[in-house]
């Protein structure tokens, strides 16, 4: 993939679609820098036209980026945590969980320390369980950023707390992998890339995953958490 190029116009808007259509990108993807704006005489014509030339730079090296992400989230899985350290946090968590519980209806959980991977896992269960969701699993995660908080006070080393209610972080995966299968076929049937919404880390790295092993789509990362968004494309 270029990381430049220089396209043409009659007005600003048709120069960048132009370029934007020749890289194959979203305008979201590149810097803009007007090169020409000037009517262009022609020997035939008396009403020359006008032209617009532009030139569109990609603003980071794509594929350096999905794997520089990647590496961020292997890294976080890889970081080990002593057990004393783990039941300490375990126990935190624990001793909220049971004053929250204690002020809702129709809510349980089960709480559990993985030693060889590292972390705390917390399933939220139950009929109204679902209220913790939210849209798309906003109140999860905040939920979530809440517990780890709570779970590393006073702690000198990192400890992870991954919270579940309702299975929804199984749910959320297979729809994910589903949307990822759909939108590479649109990408292919139209040609165009789709730049699709904002979303997590690890949720970026299922689509990832999903389509790295097909040839004829490739997926990288654009933007700035939290809005940090996936491009799927052709090759």
């Amino acid at each position: 993939m270029p990381k430049s190029v220089i396209s043409e116009g009659k007005t600003t808007t048709e120069a960048i679609s132009n370029g934007l259509k020749e890289l194959n990108v979203s305008k979201d993807m590149v810097d803009v820098k007007i090169l020409e704006e000037h009517e262009k005489r022609s020997f035939f014509s008396i009403l020359a036209p006008r032209v617009v030339k532009v030139e569109l730079t990609l603003k980071e090296n794509l594929q350096k980026d999905v794997a520089r992400e990647t590496r961020h989230i292997e890294k976080v899985k890889s970081i080990k945590t002593s057990k004393e350290a783990l039941e300490n946090g375990n126990e935190r968590v624990k001793q909220f969980l049971d004053n929250f519980v204690s002020k809702c209806e129709g809510i349980e959980y089960k709480i559990e320390e993985d030693y060889d991977e590292s972390f705390i896992k917390v399933d939220i269960n139950g009929k109204d369980a679902k209220t913790l969701i939210g849209y798309r699993g906003d109140v999860l995660n905040a939920f979530q950023v809440i517990l780890n908080s709570i779970a590393n006070k006073n702690s000198n080393e990192k400890i992870r707390v991954i919270l579940n209610v309702s299975n929804y972080r199984e749910k959320r995966e297979k729809a994910l992998e589903e949307l990822a299968d759909k939108v590479s076929k649109t990408v292919l049937r139209t040609g165009k890339s789709i730049t699709l919404e904002p979303m997590m880390a690890y949720e970026r790295k299922i689509i990832h995953s999903r389509l790295q092993n097909n040839k004829k789509v490739k997926t990288f990362s654009v933007g700035e958490e939290p809005n940090r968004k996936i491009v799927i494309s052709k090759i």
